[in-house]
């Protein structure tokens, strides 16, 4: 998780509540003009958000009052609370354990005091300039793979 006082001035961020374990605001989409940055104050184009930490992880919620975020803008959420080499997880849990309060929001998860394990990247392409590098961890998973 990034440093609380760093992820409060990130442009476009308006903190609403805070707690002890926590705080909730609004993300509103930025521009630059002339070398600086503009907000857009337009509610329907905002990320509304609860960012916590408790029960062993730090969460964050995400929602609009339109749609449910996208792919991008979870990205630029998950940017905004957690360093880029911080691996945080969205989930989809058993049916039985499904909690749907909200129409439109999604979560971000990152336990505390583990790393979460991630699959080898080749599993889902190639890396941009690291081809080669990837064509090798292929090779030597297909080599390891057991013969049937």
């Amino acid at each position: 998780m990034k440093d609380i006082e760093e992820i409060k001035k990130t442009a476009g961020i308006k903190i609403k509540k805070e707690g002890r374990d926590g705080f909730g605001g609004t993300v509103f989409p930025v521009y630059y003009k002339n070398g600086k940055i503009k907000v857009v104050n337009d509610i329907d184009k905002a990320l509304h958000f609860i960012f916590s930490w408790g029960c062993g992880f730090e969460h964050l919620s995400v929602s609009t009052p339109v749609n449910t975020p996208t792919w991008e803008q979870m990205c630029f959420m998950k940017d905004i609370f957690w360093d880029d080499n911080e691996v945080c997880m969205q989930l989809h849990p058993k049916k039985e354990d499904y909690v749907d309060n909200m129409q439109y929001c999604l979560h971000i998860w990152k336990p505390i005091e583990k790393e979460i394990p991630t699959p080898p990247s080749i599993m889902v392409g190639f890396r941009k300039g690291k081809e080669k590098e990837d064509m090798a961890l292929l090779k030597k998973y297909a080599d390891e793979m057991p013969k049937i």
